[in-house]
């Protein structure tokens, strides 16, 4: 299962009900952070969801209100008692960035470690959850993520029988390890069958519709998306800042076949987002207004 959370649903700058958006995904203990601005750590002390769990960062750009909470969070990180390293992605230029912010808290008990996520690396696996990357279109570089937990196939004793496999490699092998026994070898695919639905979270933020957007999300269990107004005729001017609405989200869930959408990234002069949610919901029905601390959990289907 993956815990969700949707600590901040705002942006530009953050309201007095309305903290930037970020987002919180936990498997196994371990925890992955989508974008930081500023209200990011008032939000996760809120949600009760530990600092000292998140290993990874994952940056969609540059821009303020998705970057300035990083050297608070970093600090509270620090004084929770975090010595393992921080592990941050984002577009080329990230090192550069990172170093800027370290100028205010530059004696950190753990190590903060840059990857710069490129067309060579749009793939990468942490915490046992792979994520893809694809860039979307933005005023300066930006990028959308797609986080996915696998699930392997079931169990079959008959076939681990039918290849001869002891009784006590059966738990490791369902467990994905590999066994070399002589000069015998046992793969998790001499006893598990074809892989089953696993869960996957598509993040997209700051950007336009895209054909390569609406790929990346395809599927998805849960479908963050942005939408700077509800209003449809305020479309052209969120077009021309690097933005998307409502409807248009809408119809990228639609096209994606995603099971839920969740909107977020309010444009502070819109104070009624729920507002214009009917307007979206007659493209995608199972459409949500983000809120702060919007918290699901996600389960295997069967």
């Amino acid at each position: 299962m993956l815990d969700v959370c949707l600590l901040g649903c705002g942006g530009m700058l953050p309201l007095p009900k309305r903290f930037l958006t970020s987002l919180m995904i936990r498997h196994q203990g371990k925890g992955i952070l989508i974008d930081c601005g500023e209200s990011t750590q008032v939000a996760l002390h809120l949600c009760g969801w530990s600092v000292k769990q998140i290993d990874h960062m994952l940056i969609t750009h540059f821009h303020g209100d998705h970057v300035l909470g990083l050297p608070g969070l970093w600090m509270t990180m620090g004084n929770n008692g975090r010595t393992e390293p921080v592990h941050v992605w984002g577009n080329p230029g990230l090192q550069q960035m990172i170093d800027g912010l370290m100028v205010v808290c530059p004696q950190l008990p753990f190590e903060v470690i840059c990857h710069d996520v490129t067309e060579c690396d749009y793939q990468f696996t942490i915490n046992g959850l792979q994520v893809q990357a694809v860039p979307v279109e933005h005023r300066v570089p930006c990028l959308a993520y797609s986080i996915a937990l696998p699930r392997a196939g079931k169990f079959d004793a008959a076939r681990a029988k039918a290849n001869n496999i002891p009784l006590h490699y059966w738990g490791a092998l369902q467990k994905g390890e590999t066994i070399v026994d002589g000069d015998a070898v046992y793969t998790p695919n001499d006893v598990l069958g074809e892989a089953r639905r696993g869960l996957k979270i598509t993040y997209a933020t700051d950007c336009r519709p895209s054909k390569e957007l609406t790929a990346l999300a395809q599927d998805s269990d849960l479908f963050v998306a942005e939408g700077l107004y509800g209003d449809p005729e305020k479309q052209q001017s969120a077009a021309e800042k690097g933005h998307m609405v409502y409807h248009e989200a809408a119809q990228m869930a639609a096209d994606a076949n995603v099971q839920e959408l969740w909107l977020t990234h309010y444009s502070p002069a819109m104070t009624e987002p729920a507002e214009f949610l009917h307007n979206a919901a007659e493209i995608f029905p199972n459409i949500k207004c983000g809120t702060n601390l919007m918290t699901t959990t996600l389960h295997f289907q069967e």
